[in-house]
């Protein structure tokens, strides 16, 4: 069930707002107290916050606590919608679309729309739906149609094995029954030129002679066309599951290929502009989709709405350092396994070790070189 957290410095116009809201919504709460917004963030674990400060400023300074104070912030999905006055619409809006926060409402003179907040509301929690059910991210698609393309491989070369294998075994069966006849052929002529002296008087050595030819006629010969036959059938299977195959190996060929035209998604975190345009720079002519923050709680605030492929992570930040943004990150469920690689100026055996218990698979060293960047970003996405 929908829960809505308001939070307000106000606590007569915050149990205003939830009396608007308590017609829709079940669980409405409101969070007045200072200093206790992160202990009311975790208590409810909201699936909407609702914003209503008298100032923009403390509505940005509140919403930024919560990423300083509360852990929870990055596990519960959820959006936020902000109240404003009519002279905060533009800043409000420019910080909305900049996904500072989803969603604004001018509540500020009294005079609006009163079901424009609860909409508000509403397409909140839809969003979250949608969220809940979206499904697997570029690169797990890309990762599975790699897999699809390396099996139709495998079989490809399984199928030409078992081919050669199956018309070595023709050979070897045909050769046996030439060399067989070879021997019964020789072993008949040797009792009848009297050479096999052993085998007795002619006439029984003609009888023998006889008995030989029946023999490589009957069972001998007979056996080996038995078993010639016999692998008939395994020729046929194989001959059918490669015409079989045949559409599903072209498929798996063809999107292969539409997979390596994916464009990988990176997330670059860095507070240094200068560092954010030479990661650009490497980057230009490959196939990859940059995102930027320049804050750790600027990463958070962007992966609460997308899920890069990787994170190249700058450790030194202030306000919120690489290493806890990292731990962050790695503590909700939907971003645990995306992979996160440190960006540092320094080899301080103590920052790698936090790093690595943070969650972090590797490190690049600044200043930045294109070939270990990109031969470390391809490492930890197809393990290569």
């Amino acid at each position: 069930m929908a829960v809505i957290l308001v939070a307000s410095d106000n606590p007569s116009e915050a149990k205003q707002i939830k009396n608007t809201l308590n017609g829709e919504f079940d669980k409405v709460y409101i969070s007045t107290e200072m200093d206790a917004e992160a202990r009311d963030f975790e208590m409810h674990r909201p699936s909407v916050v609702v914003i209503a400060f008298n100032s923009l400023e403390k509505a940005e300074r509140y919403y930024l606590g919560l990423y300083r104070l509360c852990p929870a912030l990055q596990e519960v999905a959820h959006r936020t919608v902000i109240l404003c006055n009519k002279d905060d619409v533009t800043k409000v809006y420019g910080l909305c679309k900049k996904n500072y926060f989803d969603d604004y409402v001018l509540y500020w003179p009294m005079t609006f729309d009163m079901t424009r907040l609860g909409m508000s509301v509403h397409h909140a929690l839809r969003e979250l739906v949608t969220l809940g059910e979206s499904g697997p991210t570029k690169m797990e698609f890309v990762s599975q149609a790699r897999r699809l393309g390396e099996m139709e491989a495998i079989l490809e070369q399984s199928l030409s094995d078992g081919t050669k294998h199956i018309a070595k075994a023709d050979r070897a069966m045909t050769q046996a029954g030439e060399e067989i006849g070879v021997a019964l052929d020789a072993l008949s002529i040797r009792l009848t030129d009297g050479t096999l002296t052993e085998a007795g008087s002619i006439s029984k050595a003609q009888a023998l002679h006889k008995e030989i030819a029946r023999i490589k006629r009957d069972d001998v010969m007979q056996s080996l066309r038995t078993a010639v036959h016999a692998a008939s059938p395994i020729k046929t299977w194989a001959n059918g599951v490669r015409l079989a195959s045949e559409p599903v190996s072209a498929a798996a060929k063809a999107l292969s290929v539409m997979a390596e035209q994916v464009p990988t998604t990176v997330l670059v975190v860095d507070d240094d502009e200068f560092q954010r345009k030479i990661v650009a720079r490497l980057f230009v002519d490959f196939n990859y989709e940059l995102l930027f923050a320049v804050s750790g709680l600027d990463a958070l605030d962007l992966l609460r709405k997308s899920k890069p492929d990787l994170i190249l992570m700058d450790v030194q930040m202030p306000e919120l350092d690489g290493i806890e943004t990292t731990r962050r990150i790695k503590a909700v469920p939907r971003l645990a396994s995306i992979p996160v690689i440190m960006m540092t100026g320094q080899s301080d055996r103590a920052v790698v070790s936090e790093s690595l218990k943070a969650g972090a698979i590797g490190f690049v060293v600044k200043p930045l070189v294109r070939e270990s960047l990109l031969g470390k970003v391809a490492q930890a996405l197809h393990g290569a």
